[in-house]
């Protein structure tokens, strides 16, 4: 197997990737070809297919992972592939890793601490809704992204970026111990799990109809409700946890229907906050120089940040 970012010009390739993206084109001579974008996980390259037929059409879509055999060419400064020949390949026999960007923590590890987040649950009420809605998504919840860009934007990202938020709430208990932790690490775990269904999932990531509708926040608030009445459930809990839920952006005009007017609720909006910045400036300091400044970054209001020389 050769990757996307090893690949030279003048050799063939017997490779799968995963096709991002397909558009249509007619010669000068009025024959079809498409126009392809293909990615591995380490990263993406054009691809031409001339005298395309409705099978190819067919076939390479976005979505859909092929195995090809291709040219390498340098075109005009850049790599791209001239598609020879292509079959369609079956997604449940393949590892889909080798096709998107995922955590840098294995989804074993990061299981296994969720299960133990989880356990870590005294409230049985909180423990209940949260365990109850963690399996009803679990396939999603542990392979989704945690966004389509910006941050944790891979395989496994929304479950790093949840439980890396556990993890800050803890320090943060840990000097504020009046702090409802049970509340607080239950409204973490559930806060973006209505992405399980705003998103289309880790390969090739779109918003669902849902999810441009309602969006995540409203549907995550309404799976807690629906819990709690298949649990028969009629305390303040399911509230209080559909509050963190809704507020967790911390601002209406930042897309929360309500502020956060709980401690815990404004706790989560800041530690959620934390933890997506820091993702977006490590990325942008990743691929900067030092001594140099970052590109703008949209995020964070269009600011550019420093990378500082190393010291001795």
């Amino acid at each position: 197997m050769i990757k996307i970012k090893d690949l030279n010009p003048g050799i063939r390739i017997y490779e799968k990737l995963l096709v991002i993206n397909a558009t249509k084109g007619v010669t000068n001579n009025g024959n079809l070809y498409l126009n392809i974008l293909l990615q591995d996980n380490t990263g993406q390259i054009e691809a031409k297919l001339w005298d395309a037929t409705p099978y190819d059409e067919e076939n390479l879509v976005p979505g859909n992972i092929v195995e090809l055999v291709a040219d390498v060419l340098d075109y005009r400064g850049s790599l791209q592939l001239k598609i020879i020949e292509h079959k369609l390949v079956d997604p449940s026999n393949v590892d889909l890793a080798n096709f998107v960007m995922s955590s840098e923590i294995a989804i074993e590890d990061l299981e296994k601490e969720l299960t133990k987040v989880l356990k870590s649950i005294k409230d049985k009420e909180v423990s209940a809704i949260v365990t109850h809605l963690v399996n009803k998504y679990y396939d999603e919840f542990i392979h989704y992204p945690a966004a389509t860009r910006n941050h944790h934007e891979y395989l496994g990202g929304l479950l790093e970026h949840t439980l890396s938020m556990v993890k800050i709430a803890d320090l943060l208990f840990s000097h504020y111990q009046d702090i409802d932790r049970d509340i607080l690490v239950g409204g973490i775990l559930l806060h973006d799990l209505g992405k399980t269904i705003e998103l289309s999932g880790p390969v090739v990531t779109r918003y669902t109809v849902e999810g441009r509708l309602v969006g995540h926040i409203s549907l995550g608030s309404a799976e807690i409700f629906k819990a709690a009445e298949e649990l028969k459930i009629t305390s303040e809990v399911p509230v209080l946890l559909s509050h963190l839920v809704l507020s967790h952006h911390g601002k209406m005009e930042f897309g929360s229907p309500v502020v956060p007017m709980t401690k815990e609720a404004f706790i989560l909006s800041l530690i959620d906050n934390l933890d997506s910045k820091l993702k977006i400036i490590d990325k942008a300091l990743e691929i900067t120089e030092e001594g140099e400044f970052t590109d703008r970054i949209w995020a964070l209001d269009n600011i550019s940040l420093y990378k500082p020389l190393k010291r001795k």
